[in-house]
């Protein structure tokens, strides 16, 4: 027991894949104080209770991405998320929706590093000026184009949140779309021919619906439905322009 005597059960999601048929629920009881965590929670079961706990953390500070979670069905961080906002209840934390399981609370993000892989999330140029020659220098309006997009840290909650790529996992999703946009709105970047075969597809940005849930659960305010929006746009341009001049698109 904590020093205030507060208990919460936490019902969490089990699943060994290499013994379990199907995942099922254990619940436990945990201690906490009013700065305690879900994060802390979790540890606290692993440390003190049931050390066969998988899951996934790192920075503990909202930054690196790595501890989402569904948290009585919300993608939420759980290091930045508390026990005190769900007592006296029950909370329920399970591993991020829409992603095949490896083990409990972790699941296998193989197919948005591959989609990761394929927009080249870097600074993209023809030809690099020399070092001597000095950085490149963007104005404040400029910075402003992008600026917001790069903040996600892939922390995948609102691919959890979108019910589109819950049906279709082709789809590029949400957070994809925010960090092409970043590149692509970058004074310094070349390489948006490269990426707008990606925004164009079929499973680019018209797969989306405009439910808008990806942009309420961003921890970092990313807002990656804006970012489809204006890529729905810039898609509808690049077309237009390639049926009126397609000479000169290509060239």
């Amino acid at each position: 027991m904590t020093e205030s005597g507060r208990e919460i059960e936490i019902e969490v999601l089990r699943y060994h894949p290499e013994q379990d048929k199907e995942p099922r629920f254990q619940t436990y009881r945990v201690p906490f104080l009013h700065d305690t965590s879900v994060l802390q929670g979790l540890q606290y079961i692993k440390d003190q209770l049931d050390g066969t706990l998988t899951f996934r953390w790192s920075c503990r500070m909202a930054i690196c991405g790595s501890c989402g979670k569904m948290v009585n069905g919300e993608p939420k961080l759980s290091c930045h998320t508390f026990l005190r906002d769900y007592y006296p209840g029950k909370l329920r934390v399970e591993p991020l929706s829409h992603f095949p399981i490896v083990r409990d609370l972790a699941v296998d993000q193989t197919d948005f590093l591959e989609k990761l892989e394929k927009i080249k999330p870097y600074i993209i140029r023809d030809e690099e000026k020399p070092v001597s020659e000095g950085v490149y220098r963007q104005s404040p309006k400029e910075l402003a184009r992008y600026q917001q997009f790069s903040h996600c840290i892939n922390c995948l909650l609102c691919y959890a949140a979108c019910p589109q790529y819950g049906l279709d996992s082709d789809f590029q999703g949400p957070g994809i779309m925010a960090l092409l946009h970043r590149y692509n709105s970058d004074s310094r970047d070349q390489g948006t021919a490269e990426r707008m075969p990606i925004v164009n597809a079929e499973d680019g940005v018209w797969s989306c619906t405009l439910v808008g849930y990806c942009s309420e659960v961003c921890p970092k305010h990313v807002d990656p439905a804006a970012a489809v929006n204006r890529n729905k746009v810039n898609s509808t341009m690049d077309y237009f322009l390639r049926f009126l001049s397609p000479r000169g698109a290509d060239s």
